[in-house]
């Protein structure tokens, strides 16, 4: 008898607490939910949005997550004035009081492209991975050109607990590197462009246990919705360009990327 069911899908980075999923945040899940989309982890940003992200993951506590960190991004508007000691102590306490469903740290890393310090910017990495090393937590890392010098500063600073390398774009060397340090590749629409053969051909040769899908959304729109928000209904279309550049079933890979999913952020997968 051939199995119909749908397979399950987890999104692995999708800000919906961003502005184009309000004001109905429940629609839209509901929206992910039809599109086979049963689980979700909302990374933050900054503190002016670690309380949103909690309080969405309570219109269902047991689909939706979260991460609290820093993004590179923002550190010159979220809070400027505190310092990186200040920074971390305020994570650390909202650590201490957060609940069952935030399993992570992130978003956070380095990008060469925005105009934040170099030097503050692996600052308050180095800072979070310390955090997370003690909190036991996988850590979600941010990477625009500088995925050399995380690999270095993961090294340096003996990090062990693993995460996801979002919006992998890079060489299959500097994924294998990544995969070695114990973290998932984070997949999403860059894969669905023939342009990004590079990407492309990269992915189809990584080993199907160290990868995870994700939308990034509103953000990455894939190819054909240009234009338009990114939305985590969308996801099926990435494993979609996964499994033809897999040559795999996609019922099959969609079973082990669910168990990836699980496993790098230490949740019981049912």
């Amino acid at each position: 008898m051939t199995n119909t069911a749908k397979p399950r899908l987890f999104d692995t980075h999708c800000h919906l607490d961003f502005e184009p999923f309000q004001p109905d945040v429940r629609w839209h899940w509901q929206q992910a939910c039809d599109a086979s989309v049963s689980r979700l982890l909302i990374p933050s940003v900054g503190i002016s949005n670690w309380g949103a992200v909690q309080e969405l993951t309570t219109i269902a506590p047991q689909q939706l997550y979260y991460a609290l960190g820093f993004h590179p991004y923002f550190l010159n508007t979220d809070c400027p004035e505190m310092s990186c000691s200040e920074r971390m102590a305020f994570l650390e306490e909202r650590l201490a009081i957060s609940d069952e469903n935030c399993v992570a740290i992130g978003e956070c890393g380095l990008d060469a492209i925005v105009d934040v310090s170099p030097a503050l910017q692996e600052a308050i990495l180095i800072a979070q991975l310390s955090i997370a090393q003690h909190a036991g937590l996988p850590i979600i890392l941010h990477s625009r050109k500088t995925q050399s010098r995380l690999l270095q500063l993961i090294k340096r600073h003996k990090f062990t607990r693993g995460g996801v390398l979002h919006a992998f774009s890079g060489s299959e060397q500097q994924a294998q590197a990544f995969i070695q340090l114990g973290f998932k590749i984070g997949i999403g629409g860059v894969i669905t462009y023939p342009r990004a053969a590079k990407t492309r051909r990269t992915v189809a040769r990584l080993p199907l246990e160290s990868l995870v899908l994700e939308t990034d959304a509103p953000d990455m729109p894939l190819c054909g919705l240009q234009g338009q928000a990114n939305h985590p209904k969308y996801l099926p279309l990435v494993l979609q360009t996964l499994a033809q550049l897999k040559t795999c079933d996609v019922t099959d890979i969609a079973a082990h990327l669910w168990l990836n999913s699980h496993q790098v952020f230490g949740i019981d997968a049912d």
